[in-house]
């Protein structure tokens, strides 16, 4: 199998950093895009997937921002909307088992969706986890994991000369060879294309 053959939803996602500071991200679709996260499996249906979301020009959305390392402020205050995707690690049964895997699930719905609505959205690890909580007064029993560009897609030039190269770069991945095995570890499982 090669890329090309992918799903295009797959496919055309990426993570760029050149956003449109005049692209609209409506309500309308910021609403699909938290749908289609709340579809997103999870183990025994708990669900353990929560976000902040701020739209441009929101209080919200300049509170996030001001959370994010200088680095992801500099690019990020151009998106239409920023989240932060949170883990429920507990409710009322006890500890929500696999929440982090449940978060990664609906924020990659979340993407996904943006994909299919023309927009572009890129995690980030880089932000401010505990002024977070104390920002938005999380429950102990919540977890900001990553936080979400979502946003139209600008030209790299937005960008300052030192990350234009690596926005426009080709994009990478390991070998299957090296990721996927059968047999016994490090016998890998068909072929590269």
């Amino acid at each position: 199998m090669r890329f090309d053959e992918l799903h295009p939803l797959i496919r055309d996602r990426w993570s760029p950093r050149s956003l449109d500071p005049d692209g609209v991200v409506t309500k309308e679709a910021l609403h699909r895009l938290l749908e289609a996260a709340r579809w997103a499996p999870s183990y025994g249906n708990t669900q353990p997937a929560r976000f902040l979301v701020g739209p441009r020009g929101t209080d919200t959305f300049d509170r996030i921002l001001a959370l994010l390392v200088p680095g992801n402020q500099n690019w990020a205050r151009n998106a239409g909307a920023l989240f932060v995707a949170c883990a429920e690690t507990s409710n009322e049964k006890g500890e929500v088992p696999y929440a982090e895997y449940g978060v990664g699930l609906a924020a990659q719905n979340l993407v996904l969706q943006a994909v299919a609505e023309g927009l572009v959205a890129h995690q980030m690890a880089g932000f401010d986890t505990a002024g977070v909580s104390a920002e938005f007064g999380l429950p102990d029993s919540i977890r900001p994991l990553t936080a979400i560009a979502v946003g139209v897609l600008g030209s790299p030039d937005l960008l300052p000369e030192e990350k234009r190269a690596r926005e426009t770069a080709p994009r990478q991945r390991n070998p299957i060879s090296g990721t996927a095995f059968t047999g016994r570890w490090g016998e890998p499982f068909g072929v590269d294309g």
